[in-house]
């Protein structure tokens, strides 16, 4: 398992699809791009800021119920990628719970904990990030050309749809 952490989220009221980009700690520093609902990624988003008590979102609420339950929050995990979709789970107390991506991902922002995620799925959906050095802050060049990167990039882009190659 790698960390991540989230270095953008993406949120258009146009047509475009909310994306959430989460970065690798370490390791090859690879960027991990994850498309979703405009609830997801408002999820997310909302995870950031501090939370409503009267009136939690779902991912709060959640993090609530854990913490009322007495039980731990030992990992929130991206565990497989298939077909376009990311897979997750929430470990509490020692038992997998199966999650969808951006529920995990505002839990465990919510809840202070690293996003961990397997190396299967770096590999099959991850982008290289570039060669620049893990203490050195990126170029503005570099930085253009991600965002050039993610203005252009669909999410076929990543599901081999019309891949000719086998």
């Amino acid at each position: 398992m790698r960390e991540l952490k989230i270095v953008e989220i993406r949120v258009s009221t146009g047509d475009a699809v909310p994306l959430v980009v989460l970065a690798e700690v370490g390791g090859r520093e690879r960027l991990l791009p994850i498309w979703m609902s405009h609830g997801g990624a408002s999820a997310i988003f909302s995870a950031t800021e501090d939370p409503d008590p009267e009136r939690p979102a779902i991912h709060d609420l959640a993090w609530r119920l854990v913490q009322a339950s007495g039980e731990t929050l030992d990992a929130v995990r991206l565990t497989a990628y298939s077909d376009g979709q990311f897979f997750a789970e929430l470990v509490v107390g020692g038992e997998s719970l199966p999650a969808r991506a951006s529920d995990a991902i505002a839990i465990a922002l919510r809840a202070g904990l690293p996003i961990e995620c397997a190396d299967e799925v770096l590999d099959q959906a991850g982008v290289a990030s570039g060669e620049a050095a893990a203490d050195a802050a990126p170029s503005e060049a570099e930085v253009e050309r991600f965002r050039e990167f993610l203005d252009s990039v669909t999410p076929e882009d990543f599901t081999g749809e019309g891949d000719d190659q086998h």
